[in-house]
């Protein structure tokens, strides 16, 4: 049975989320998530753990026809890429995963084929940027139509393991649309690779035409 999502416009959101007072995970990202059926998220880089912990809490999203759409960098540890490369090899509507057998990636790789996660990889093409791609937005929205965006943290998911300090601002479509359509707008010309300096990609373009590099400064996380 499909669970029953709250509109966001119903829940107690705050302008703004800070470490010193708030806990982001439980008091803003959950209560989101859990009541969007569609998440749009730019982020400097997500790993495969992240990507994966977050597929678990989509029953939502499967219920409701929903999907999250992630930009992210192109810098990745080397067993994140070797294992995303082959979830995202869709060469004959197959994929190649071989001997792994884990319960997350299997979810994953549903949601995949699916099209209820789908990642694109934004590459710096600009002697204006010379650094990484970092862009920090998030936007929910809700069966109503209703949406909550937010900007200010780097954590890809809200991974309670993070110990970051940080604070987030957050804005929605009932109380400052402008800001919101925004961050949408932001968002979509990304997606649809229509902004300056920058070249976006589909992963698994991105990874068969060796767009994507191996990055030990992203610690590797093992899925359990």
């Amino acid at each position: 049975m499909p669970k029953e999502i709250v509109a966001l416009k119903d829940l107690s959101l705050k302008l703004q989320y800070r470490t010193d007072v708030d806990n982001l995970v439980t008091e803003f990202f959950v209560p989101c998530l859990s009541n969007a059926i569609e998440y749009d998220r730019a982020v400097q880089y997500v790993t495969l753990k992240s990507i994966s912990t977050l597929s678990l809490g989509l029953q939502n999203f499967a219920d409701h026809d929903g999907k999250i759409r992630i930009i992210t960098g192109h810098r990745y540890s080397t067993t994140d890429l070797d294992i995303l490369g082959k979830i995202f090899n869709k060469k004959n509507g197959t994929f190649s995963l071989g001997a792994i057998h884990s319960h997350k990636l299997e979810i994953l790789q549903r949601l995949v084929q699916k099209n209820k996660i789908q990642i694109k990889i934004a590459i710096p093409r600009s002697e204006h940027v010379d650094g990484s791609f970092s862009e920090r937005i998030g936007i929910f929205r809700d069966e109503q139509g209703e949406m909550v965006a937010y900007t200010g943290t780097s954590n890809e998911t809200f991974n309670t393991e993070n110990r970051n300090f940080e604070s987030i601002d957050v804005y929605t479509s009932w109380n400052d649309r402008p800001r919101v359509d925004i961050k949408i707008s932001d968002f979509e010309r990304l997606w649809n690779n229509e902004t300056k300096y920058v070249q976006v990609h589909d992963f698994a373009y991105a990874y068969q035409n060796n767009l994507l590099k191996y990055d030990s400064h992203w610690a590797i996380e093992t899925l359990s």
